[in-house]
């Protein structure tokens, strides 16, 4: 199984190399569920990076809509207090 997958450049290096050792050992599970371990933690981490990104923006996005919502409801008493001052 590992020399097709190598052939083929679809899987990393790591993933054929981690499953022709599976293979030699003849415990091909415990190589796999290792491989599906370290991706799970790539993609944690991945995950993480991406939110501790994200979450400024959307901070930033909801000041906006709550700026905006101030200043709507408030332009238009202050639109009266000028006519009536007038």
């Amino acid at each position: 199984m590992a020399a097709p997958l190598a052939a083929s450049k679809v899987c990393d290096p790591l993933v054929t190399n981690m499953i022709d050792v599976g293979e030699e050992t003849g415990e091909l599970d415990k190589m796999l569920l290792k491989v599906a371990d370290q991706y799970d933690d790539d993609v944690d981490n991945l995950v993480s990076g991406l939110m501790s990104l994200i979450e400024p923006l959307l901070i930033v996005g909801m000041g906006c809509a709550v700026g905006f919502i101030v200043i709507s409801l408030f332009l238009p008493l202050i639109t009266l207090m000028t006519q009536m001052g007038d």
